[in-house]
């Protein structure tokens, strides 16, 4: 089920998110393979907790990983991977279903590579859902900030 924080910001924009059965999405492979998309396509959201104490929600495509050094270069701050227990207690959504819609005090980065697709599939809360939505209602909605922060193949 969607949360209602989450249904009000999707029905406030005319967003309809899709909904599966419970736990067929909890990954991008997963999600990607269940919506019927590009993995990339995927809009994975990453809570990271900086050494600032302050939290940070990264929305990358499925197929990369954030390069610790360019969002450290972007937010100034060096992060870690935040916790289930901290996710949860931060953002209102367990891993596996964060979604980058109705957070508050928490700064949003979204990579620039999920712009190369039409539509891409944030999820809408829970581990069983994807939001069909383009780039810039994403970048809109949220009010983040738009960057580079995946891994160069090079990087470790």
């Amino acid at each position: 089920m969607i949360p209602e924080k989450v249904r009000q910001v999707l029905d406030r924009h005319g967003l309809t998110p899709l909904e599966f059965e419970a736990g067929s999405t909890p990954t991008s492979e997963a999600a990607a393979a269940r919506i019927g998309v590009r993995v990339g396509q995927i809009a994975k959201s990453i809570l990271l907790c900086g050494k600032d104490k302050r939290f940070r929600l990264a929305v990358m495509p499925g197929d990369r990983k954030i390069s610790s050094a360019r969002f450290k270069r972007i937010t100034g701050v060096k992060h870690r991977m935040a916790g289930g227990e901290e996710t949860l207690e931060q953002t209102g959504f367990r891993v596996g279903g964060v979604c980058p819609f109705a957070l508050e005090g928490i700064e949003i980065y979204i990579d620039r590579g999920l712009q190369k697709y039409d539509l891409i599939y944030p999820a809408a809360g829970n581990d069983a859902s994807g939001v069909p939505i383009r780039f810039d209602q994403l970048v809109e909605i949220t009010r983040g900030r738009v960057c580079d922060m995946g891994q160069d193949t090079l990087e470790s």
